[in-house]
Formats: C-alpha cells, sequence, structure tokens
C-alpha cells in the first residue's frame, strides 16, 4: 500500500510538472529574445541604450506571463481555452507589482478548463444559428468573471507567495547553502522531474531576480551540462561495451544540444552514479556561488552554447569554470565507480539496453502517459513495415514538448530522407499540437505513440526506442522509396 502511495505521489508530481514545463517550454524563445535584449541595452549592457532598453519591462510583465497564460489555457481547452487564459492572466498581472509567471500558470489552465466546462454544460443547448454569438460572449464573460477575480484575489496571494519564496531563496544564498540544492535537482533530473524544477521554480524566481540585479544563479542550478559531461567523458574512458562505444557521441548531444536526457540511463545502469551528478553539481553551484556568476534569462535546453549566450558581460570566465569544476568533479567520481566495478562486458551490454528502455518508461510517465494502455496498444499502432501503402507527404516527430530528442530525430530522418532523393517534409512538434492530416506520418518513442494516434487517428504511425539510433529509419525511407 505504502508503494502504491509512493508510485501515485511520483506520478502526481510528474503530471504536475508537465503541465508547468508544458506551458513555458514553447515560450522559450521569448525569454531567450527578453535575455538578448536585457543583456545587450540595460545600462550595463554590451550596448547600452536608453531607447531600446524600454523593451525590458513591458516584455517581462506583460509578454511573457501573456504567452504562458495563453499557452495554458490552449493546453486545457485549444484556442476558446488560450484566448480565456490570457484574458485571465491579465488581470493578475495588473492586480501585482511583480512579474507574474506563477500566477500565469494557475490562470491559464484555469481559464481553458472554466470555458471548457461551460462548453460541456450548454453545448448541446444552444440552438442553431447562435453558436457564434453564445461561444464569443461565454468567452468574454468568464475571461472578465476570471480577471477580476484574479486581480483582487489571485494576484496579492501569488505576489506574497512569490515574495516567500524569494526571501528563501536568497537566505539560502545568503547562508552559503544553495549548492545543496543539487542533491535533490539531480536525481530529479533521472526522474524526469528537471522540467518541473527549473520551469515551475528557478525560472520564474530567476527572472525577477535577474530583472533586479542583471543576473541570476538560480538559472545555472538545473542547466549547467557540467555533471553531465564529465560522466559521460568517464564512460568514455572508463566504461565497457555499448555504453563506453555510445559515450563520445552523446557528449555532443548533451554538452552542445542541450539534451540532458541522454545520459540518464548511464546513470540507471550503475545507481552508484547518481554520486557523481550530485557531487559534480554541488561542487558547480559552489563554484558559482563564490564567483559570483548568473545568467540574465533561463537557458534551456542548458547547452554550454545556449549558457554563454545568456551570459551577462564580465561574467563569461566564471559561468564557464563553474561547468569544467561540475564536469571535473563528476569525472572523477564516475571514474572511481566504474574502474572499480568488474562487472562482466556482457552483462554491461544487458544492463545498457534496459536501461535505455526503462530511462524511455520514465519519460513517458512523467509526461502523463498510461504506461497499461502502451502495452496493448504499441504493437497495435506500430505498423513501420506499412509505410508506403499510403501516400505520405510528411512526417512529423512527435515528443511531449517538441524539442530535444524530437528535433534531434528529425535532424536524422531530414537527413536519410535527403539523401534518398524523396521530397517529403521532416520537421519535428509537440503531441499536443498534432493535427490530422492526409499523407502524414508521425514517429514517437513509444510510450507516447498512443497519445500521438488519438491526435492523428487517420495518420501512419511508427513507434521508435530511441528515437537517436533505431533501425526503422532506415526501414521508413526503403518503403518511401517504394512508394514514389
Amino acid at each position: 500500500m505504502e508503494q502504491t502511495e509512493k508510485k501515485g505521489t511520483k506520478a502526481t508530481i510528474q503530471r504536475i510538472g508537465s503541465y508547468l514545463s508544458g506551458m513555458v517550454m514553447p515560450n522559450i524563445g521569448a525569454f531567450i529574445a527578453w535575455g538578448i535584449i536585457t543583456a545587450l541595452f540595460i545600462e550595463k549592457g554590451w550596448l547600452p541604450n536608453a531607447e531600446l532598453v524600454q523593451l525590458v519591462d513591458p516584455m517581462l510583465y506583460y509578454l511573457l506571463p501573456i504567452l504562458i497564460g495563453y499557452t495554458g489555457g490552449n493546453m486545457i481547452y485549444g484556442q476558446r481555452g488560450a484566448v480565456v487564459g490570457a484574458i485571465a492572466t491579465m488581470g493578475v498581472i495588473v492586480g501585482s507589482e511583480i512579474p507574474m509567471f506563477i500566477g500565469a500558470m494557475a490562470l491559464g489552465p484555469l481559464g481553458g478548463y472554466c470555458v471548457k466546462k461551460f462548453d460541456d454544460f450548454f453545448g448541446n443547448k444552444i440552438r442553431a444559428g447562435f453558436e457564434m454569438l453564445v461561444n464569443n460572449f461565454s468567452s468574454g464573460i468568464i475571461g472578465f468573471g476570471l480577471a477580476i477575480i484574479a486581480f483582487y484575489a489571485v494576484g496579492p496571494f501569488v505576489t506574497g507567495l512569490t515574495n516567500l519564496l524569494a526571501s528563501g531563496v536568497d537566505w539560502i544564498v545568503n547562508a552559503g547553502l544553495l549548492p545543496l540544492a543539487n542533491i535533490f535537482i539531480e536525481p530529479a533530473k533521472i526522474l524526469f522531474l528537471n522540467n518541473a524544477i527549473n520551469h515551475g521554480i528557478l525560472t520564474p524566481l530567476g527572472t525577477e531576480q535577474a530583472a533586479e540585479t542583471g543576473k541570476s544563479i538560480l538559472f545555472l542550478l538545473e542547466a549547467n551540462p557540467g555533471p553531465g559531461l564529465g560522466l559521460l567523458l568517464a564512460y568514455s574512458f572508463f566504461g565497457k561495451g555499448a555504453a563506453k562505444a555510445s559515450a563520445p557521441g552523446a557528449i555532443l548531444i548533451q554538452f552542445i544540444g542541450g539534451i540532458h536526457e541522454i545520459y540518464f540511463p548511464y546513470v540507471l545502469m550503475k545507481p552508484a552514479l547518481f554520486l557523481s551528478v550530485i557531487a559534480g553539481g554541488v561542487a558547480g553551484t559552489f563554484t558559482n556561488s563564490i564567483l559570483g556568476s548568473g545568467l540574465v534569462a533561463a537557458a534551456s535546453p542548458g547547452s554550454i552554447i545556449a549558457i554563454l549566450a545568456m551570459t551577462p558581460r564580465g561574467s563569461y570566465l566564471s559561468v564557464i569554470l563553474g561547468v569544467i569544476v561540475a564536469a571535473a568533479v563528476s569525472f572523477l567520481v564516475a571514474m572511481v565507480i566504474l574502474k572499480s566495478d568488474k562487472s562482466p562486458v556482457a552483462i554491461e551490454e544487458d544492463n545498457f539496453s534496459a536501461k535505455v528502455q526503462e530511462s524511455n518508461s520514465r519519460k513517458a510517465v512523467s509526461k502523463g502517459a498510461n504506461q497499461t494502455q502502451n502495452s496493448t496498444q504499441t504493437v497495435a499502432t506500430d505498423d513501420a513495415a506499412t509505410v508506403g501503402q499510403k501516400e505520405v507527404k510528411r512526417i512529423i516527430f512527435a515528443c511531449d514538448a517538441g524539442m530535444g530528442s524530437s528535433a534531434m530525430g528529425a535532424s536524422i530522418m531530414r537527413k536519410k530522407v535527403k539523401d534518398a532523393g524523396l521530397d517529403i517534409s521532416v520537421t519535428n512538434s509537440s503531441i499536443n499540437n498534432l493535427t490530422d492530416e492526409d499523407g502524414l506520418l508521425v514517429i514517437t518513442q513509444n510510450e507516447l505513440t498512443p497519445r500521438a494516434k488519438q491526435k492523428t487517428p487517420n495518420a501512419t504511425q511508427v513507434s521508435v526506442d530511441n528515437f537517436l539510433n533505431s533501425p526503422k529509419y532506415e526501414e521508413i525511407v526503403e518503403n518511401l522509396k517504394n512508394q514514389s
């Protein structure tokens, strides 16, 4: 019973994290734009400009929260939910004096939920010809009501909560205890809770801190690629079998591409390596704390390129040292663990394959997928061999956020399609943004295929174990060539 309760709690946290990250991740480009403008045009920036600096506050206080609220409403109930979510978010923005990211994360989905419930109740009671009138007025009235509530109640409440959290963070920083946060953050990455922590907690607090001081160390807590880099370097020198052979390629994907999840199976196959990434994270944050490192905005994905792009003037050396120290400590601890392991190579091969599957399963659970459903439907929806029986005009790689691994998979397939001389579009998308259309081939990881099937029932569906390395890609291309 206790174990069941723990699994239920973990699943709930992961679902919440999926919603939080789902609201922020599609809008990371806007955060980056704000960060670049801030880094360039503020008084201490690279190109101080008294006119262009006027963009900073409106983007921070209005654009970014409204985008989050709009996205949150859209996740719940499409365009109507998005509009009501944005209206409700405006109420919480005006009703507070701080950047209202947390309020937007609450009001956006609430707006979508309210208009959805209205349509569920009244949808069949609207007389023919009055649908547009009722839809428009219901959205406006619900949005009006939520904006008033947000202004008078939610805004002040979230302001107090944010100030309380910010005071706690300030106390931890002043007490020199911030490095201890990585004891929880690094294992949370392996459990796919990193987006919940990074985008649900650290990004809102860090953005407010950066608006006041020009930078924030909170942006480096989760995004620092050093712990993963050190682990993969240790595998490259001291690992065995497939893990050792694949580690160098994984370094490129993790350190440059910023896809943390690539190193998760390497940790899972040897749980003692949790100590490696924890030690690296603590050491990196300790270094950043001493040197006063920080970024001007969230660096997501946490690649070294994204981190350097968000580094303020005069802080490059300290930020780079934070990454180097984290990688060095993680490497040394992982080296000791790997060198002391005397397991045969054959066992290493089996363990690595198993942990890749386990990591994919963890990711599916974190994205809200139903594993029981998957176990019965994956085979039924996996029709790679039938690709070519229907005309394929477009290929979409779909994952929960529509970034990261699906983008890498799309890049790999795009090259294969081009080399085969095929004129077929290959893109990537989040599953929530998929739309059913003729000639569509959707490629997803095994655990997410049922969700993609629900969104695009008429598309050809193909399931893969790993976006970055699947033998099915060659089979798909061959079947597409036969189609032409």
